[in-house]
């Protein structure tokens, strides 16, 4: 149309246009855009199967508005058998969606929000296993903290085990230092490391709305001075800020992962340096934004708090410790006394009179054990008939050359005497070197010979003793070149 205004030329004008001339003169002619020449379609290119039960179906969803096309497409067809095809089902559901649209009930709008800077901080946990980062080669199953500005969108992670309290104070105290300032809100939803559960709450089982806060998250929201607020239950667009931030850090991760060619890291701690500069990276580009987001916040005055609580737990008759639903073993001499337990969110550590006596992997979820097999060894041997119903006699062994070992005594002795010829082997690892006694049982085992505790100890104390300590000539010192020295300097 525009060429034709300008030259009044029809080839012209259809071959700039990319078109046929025929085509290019019926638009001119009609004096209308193509858009504009569309008219709203009429007919069918199919007769509607549902024509004849589409009242009973429509009164169905006046009733009940939540049902869904699918379910209504099961009832017809047991009330009509052989009536309709399981390939009809999509019309139905295109003829339910738009009655919907045209008589179906309102819905909950969601309204837009305009932050303000500086006046609260968002954070979720979300999982970052699916990222495939392997530590030492092995499978790094872990979560990341995330502390979102939704002004600026400024954001910060934190490597985590677990959605717990510890974790919680970690991802935010990183993220506060990180920033030097400090918002006025801290929002969070309605998870256990902040909020107590619904049903220990009867207030919140009243509103079902919110639940009350934990002691431990009201006091560390006094320390760096922030007012505490949750979504509400089952509102977690509220969130959205650090919801959406939550992917489009996995996204960036994902990326830098395949530029830098393989995930495998040597500590957690490496991987960590490896989110802080990636994280970095992206909040350089947020600009002019979170400058005006910091100026409006408050300065950071207060230091960071100690990542990890304390706990007073007595040492069971077991020689184990529980510590948050799990059971941890310590030393056999200190059944019966009471250890100071610190509750990193990765570790424990247990003191008796400031002498750390354990430091561990914390163990993540409920009902979990740690035992080592050192600490039990000792008594096991005192009374070999505890070995076959021990609760923790899984843990008693160490690699699987010892349950193979295990296994091979079993075969041999019947009873108790299995038992105690086995306990005598870990006994002897316990007392010398775990990885002296295994290397003498795989050698046993290959070679079919008789396998007992005797033999092992026989070449783990024969190795010891080729293992002689080298002779060193006593160095003499000649102090004359000092003599010298000092000679020449005189000189």
């Amino acid at each position: 149309m525009e060429e034709m205004s300008k030259q009044g030329q029809i080839g012209a004008a259809a071959m700039k246009a990319g078109m046929d001339r025929k085509t290019a003169r019926k638009y001119v002619r009609a004096g209308k855009l193509p858009s504009q020449m569309r008219a709203p379609r009429d007919w069918q290119t199919r007769q509607d199967p549902f024509t004849e039960h589409w009242p009973e179906v429509e009164a169905m969803l006046r009733d009940t508005p939540e049902l869904e096309a699918r379910t209504l497409f099961e009832q017809l067809c047991q009330k009509y058998p052989g009536r309709y095809e399981p390939g009809q089902v999509r019309t139905l559901q295109r003829r339910v969606r738009r009655w919907r649209a045209a008589h179906g009930p309102a819905k909950e709008v969601t309204f837009a929000q305009r932050h303000r800077p500086g006046e609260a901080a968002q954070t979720d946990f979300t999982c970052a296993t699916e990222l495939g980062v392997t530590i030492a080669g092995q499978l790094f199953a872990h979560l990341l903290c995330v502390v979102v500005l939704p002004f600026s969108n400024w954001l910060w992670a934190t490597v985590c085990r677990s959605e717990s309290m510890a974790a919680l104070r970690k991802g935010l105290q990183r993220a506060l230092h990180q920033l030097g300032r400090v918002p006025r809100y801290h929002q969070t939803d309605n998870s256990t490391a902040a909020t107590h559960r619904i049903a220990d709450d009867k207030q919140a089982q009243v509103d079902g709305r919110h639940r009350r806060f934990n002691d431990e998250y009201l006091a560390l929201m006094r320390h760096y001075g922030m007012t505490p607020r949750t979504t509400e239950v089952g509102q977690k667009e509220q969130n959205g800020d650090v919801e959406a931030g939550n992917g489009a850090l996995k996204r960036r991760l994902e990326q830098a992962l395949l530029v830098r060619g393989h995930r495998d890291f040597d500590t957690a701690d490496h991987w960590q340096a490896f989110v802080d500069e990636v994280v970095r990276k992206a909040n350089a580009g947020r600009g002019q934004r979170v400058v005006e987001e910091l100026g409006a916040m408050r300065e950071l005055n207060v230091a960071r708090l100690p990542e990890y609580v304390e706990e007073l737990v007595r040492v069971s008759d077991w020689s184990t410790i529980r510590v948050r639903h799990c059971a941890y073993s310590v030393p056999s001499r200190l059944i019966g006394q009471t250890l100071r337990v610190r509750l990193y969110e990765e570790r424990i550590e247990a003191f008796f009179d400031d002498k750390q006596e354990l430091s561990c992997e914390r163990l993540v979820g409920r009902n979990q054990h740690r035992i080592e097999y050192r600490h039990v060894i000792w008594s096991l041997v005192r009374k070999p008939g505890a070995f076959a119903r021990y609760v923790y006699r899984e843990e008693m062994f160490p690699s699987l050359t010892f349950r193979r070992a295990y296994d091979a005594l079993k075969e041999r002795h019947s009873g108790v005497r299995g038992d105690l010829e086995y306990l005598r082997i870990l006994h002897l690892a316990a007392s010398t070197m775990q990885s002296d006694v295994e290397l003498a049982l795989g050698l046993l085992l290959d070679e079919g010979e008789a396998l007992t505790s005797e033999a092992v100890k026989a070449l783990v104390v024969r190795d010891e003793r080729s293992k002689a300590v080298p002779q060193m000539a006593a160095l003499v010192v000649d102090l004359g070149c000092y003599d010298g020295l000092l000679g020449e300097v005189a000189a």
